[in-house]
């Protein structure tokens, strides 16, 4: 059942899972949907239960807590798990299968080069390479580490979730048209989730993970965040809130944080993967007519460059 009166319903029939891609838009547009009152965003917003794939380092074999995956959504209306690193996860399609058989999945793509540099650039300033003990110090050492790649490769990966699902449960969406015409972006989306419309506030700033808002942080800020972990939830999650609506995130305050590094994407980035991206692309292509000629023109000039 999707649409109507969830209040008698303590879950609903239907799931929607944002299963990918990192670095592809995927945080503004979760909060966005978040907006929509038959939406109901898990908290936090990846939860990184189901798959084994948790976060761009962690990786687990154990089977998911779905007591503890439930105990992340506390409002009413369709459940909205938006940990992206699901589709890359080779056990996650089964997983959902057998436990969300009615799920839907909503898969923002980037041009594959690109998203993987901005993956790479994101995790030297957050350091989790150096704190997991991987050399990410250049792009082509990270490329080389399937916890980066990984997530680029559509083709094999949609090959694996069309196993268990039949393509209609997608909805396919090139993460630059969530800039250039967002409204016809959550229309689709409302319509594959069969709700109603709704009047969303599109502030293009608001909760995007972009490279600006990217700093590492300081001493004085692990500090803080060590301190604010000890406060009871009850307490902490008005705070939270309040700071979420406003979208503020007190460490990125200078005392707390400091300038993080920038790289510039370049030709020599597409030479290292480019050609083995092209392949999964096309494959992706063949798997659901989704149109990915404008990503390959764009690798290949960048290549011969």
């Amino acid at each position: 059942m999707v649409g109507g009166n969830y209040e008698s319903l303590p879950m609903p029939e239907v799931d929607i899972f944002l299963i990918g891609v990192p670095k592809a838009g995927t945080t503004w547009l979760s909060y966005v949907l978040d907006q929509h009152n038959e939406i109901n965003l898990s908290d936090p917003k990846e939860p990184n239960i189901v798959a084994s794939h948790r976060g761009t380092f962690v990786r687990s074999n154990e089977e998911p807590d779905w007591s503890k995956f439930e105990s992340n959504f506390n409002g009413q209306g369709l459940k909205l798990d938006a940990s992206v690193h699901t589709f890359a996860c080779p056990s996650a399609p089964t997983r959902i299968r057998n436990h969300l058989p009615n799920a839907k999945f909503i898969l923002c793509l980037r041009e594959p080069v690109s998203r993987s540099f901005s993956h790479w650039n994101m995790v030297l300033n957050t350091k989790e390479a150096t704190s997991n003990g991987a050399d990410w110090s250049t792009f082509e050492k990270a490329w080389k580490d399937s916890r980066l790649s990984d997530d680029s490769m559509y083709g094999s990966s949609m090959k694996r979730w069309l196993k268990e699902f039949n393509l209609d449960r997608f909805v396919i969406i090139d993460s630059g048209r969530l800039k250039t015409e967002p409204v016809a972006v959550l229309r689709e989306i409302e319509t594959f989730l069969e709700i109603k419309n709704h009047d969303y506030n599109l502030e293009e700033s608001r909760h995007s993970n972009s490279a600006s808002s990217r700093r590492p942080i300081t001493s004085l800020g692990k500090l803080t965040r060590t301190i604010f972990s000890l406060i009871p939830s009850i307490i902490k999650l008005p705070i939270v809130k309040m700071l979420q609506r406003r979208d503020f995130n007190i460490y990125n305050l200078p005392i707390l944080s400091k300038r993080g590094i920038t790289h510039k994407l370049g030709n020599i980035h597409y030479n290292t993967c480019g050609e083995e991206l092209i392949k999964e692309l096309v494959e992706f292509e063949e798997l659901t007519n989704f149109n990915v000629n404008v990503w390959c023109e764009e690798i290949n000039r960048r290549m011969q460059n």
